[in-house]
């Protein structure tokens, strides 16, 4: 707490004691409130309203238990969470994670994040986010349906058009979305598209949705290098990760001109010099859902390291893809000393605050996740768009205002760098201009 501002001493105290043991939480926390020293010195009527505290207790927290019964007949309980953060810009808005690691601290973590990095995309949406311990690795279609019409049975009731539109997070896909959208429509007897994005085409789902995220990622990264006269044409990429963002992270890197050659799953790393064939990595990891070693088997010059760290791959821009708090000091002190220039979060704070001090004291480019994987949630709102016009746009279209919204969040960060005398941070950047834009909605709204 040594960079926090006395000011804000208080804030983030009472945080760690209303919020015990959900260590995520505290860490997005303080990494947003690191960086707004200078804002309430400038804007005292932020403490006076209490905007901080409201900002970091969410308007309401949902927990329930989710039964369903398996294959051969016996019932299973999962727990379920909705974290609906702040909705001062408009409805909540933010995914849905299955995976063993989620409990209360992950999703409010998530949900936290999620405010402010809608606020970033200039749209009016607020921040939620949800999901459930369940895991659907080696799960049938069956039993992943029965899970998901069990979940949507007791969580419809919080969700609308409106109130709150869920999507897609890690081990939630187009399967699992019209699961849940199916049984949406089912209890409530409406044809309400916009409850949920990330839908199947045939269905209201939007163009680009799928791509969204590492695609955004990558438009921030070549903006961040534009800055220093650089692009990612010919530079050396490592991309964590093998799933939907990693992938098209590494798609549209390769499309701008960059040679991408590592990528990883939780069973290690693959190192590809001929550069990463796509195709293959997508037959393997989203039909076959199979390792990535298995990548390599089919790869004559492809290296399988298994358990290790792909930040041990020389390369000139990283992009971390995969989860929370995967890249730490020692592996960004590793890709410091062999010369990386660019990192940017593809996954949700996927550096720790180490990594992140030491990529910005060496003077390399990073861009926080709340900036930089803003495209997912962006498109998703280009689909409530769609869905509320009962219009559908092209791919090139969705792909082109995917583009300009991401161009504009990087240019919000840096021009609120700039003016609080931090040029060049994006980390503050991005802290600052998304809370300035909460914040005078929360004061324009009154004491809600």
């Amino acid at each position: 707490m040594e960079k926090l501002d006395d000011a804000l001493q208080e804030h983030y105290a009472t945080v760690l004691s209303r919020n015990p043991g959900e260590r995520e939480f505290h860490q997005a926390v303080l990494e947003v409130l690191e960086s707004l020293g200078p804002v309430v010195h400038k804007h005292p009527e932020y403490l006076h309203q209490a905007v901080i505290e409201r900002l970091c207790e969410p308007e309401r927290q949902l927990i329930f238990r989710v039964p369903w019964t398996d294959d051969q007949g016996r019932v299973q309980i999962n727990r379920a969470f909705r974290v609906e953060f702040n909705s001062a810009l408009g409805p909540y808005k933010g995914g849905l994670r299955f995976h063993p690691s989620v409990y209360l601290g992950i999703v409010k973590f998530l949900g936290f994040e999620q405010i402010f990095k809608n606020a970033l995309t200039g749209l009016p949406i607020g921040g939620a986010k949800g999901g459930s311990d369940f895991d659907p690795k080696g799960r049938s279609d069956a039993e992943i349906m029965r899970f998901c019409q069990s979940m949507m049975t007791e969580l419809y009731r919080h969700l609308g058009e409106y109130t709150d539109v869920p999507a897609g997070d890690i081990g939630v896909g187009q399967r699992e979305i019209g699961y849940l959208f199916g049984q949406y429509k089912r209890i409530t007897n409406r044809y309400e598209s916009g409850v949920l994005t990330g839908k199947g085409l045939a269905y209201g789902g939007s163009q680009v949705r799928t791509e969204a995220t590492g695609y955004g990622t990558v438009f921030f990264t070549e903006e961040m290098l534009a800055t220093r006269g650089e692009s990612l044409s010919g530079r050396r990429v490592i991309v964590s990760g093998s799933g939907n963002v990693a992938i098209y992270a590494a798609e549209k890197a390769i499309q701008l001109g960059a040679h991408v050659v590592a990528c990883s799953d939780s069973s290690g790393y693959v190192v590809d010099e001929d550069g990463l064939d796509l195709a293959l990595l997508r037959q393997v990891k989203e039909v076959d859902r199979q390792r990535v070693s298995v990548y390599a088997d089919q790869r004559p010059n492809a290296t399988f390291v298994e358990g290790g760290q792909v930040w041990d791959v020389p390369c000139e821009v990283a992009l971390p893809c995969a989860t929370q708090n995967e890249l730490d000091g020692a592996a960004a002190k590793v890709l410091i000393d062999q010369g990386v220039r660019a990192v940017a979060e593809g996954a949700n704070m996927p550096c720790t605050p180490d990594a992140t001090r030491l990529f910005q004291e060496a003077g390399v480019l990073f861009a926080p996740g709340k900036a930089a994987n803003a495209g997912g949630v962006a498109t998703s709102s280009l689909e409530m768009q769609q869905n509320a016009s009962r219009d559908s746009w092209s791919f090139e279209h969705t792909e082109q205002r995917l583009q300009e919204i991401m161009v504009g969040v990087h240019g919000r960060c840096a021009a609120a760098a700039d003016e609080y005398g931090q040029p060049g941070n994006y980390v503050a950047g991005a802290n600052i201009s998304s809370f300035l834009r909460v914040a005078d909605a929360m004061l324009s709204l009154g004491v809600v």
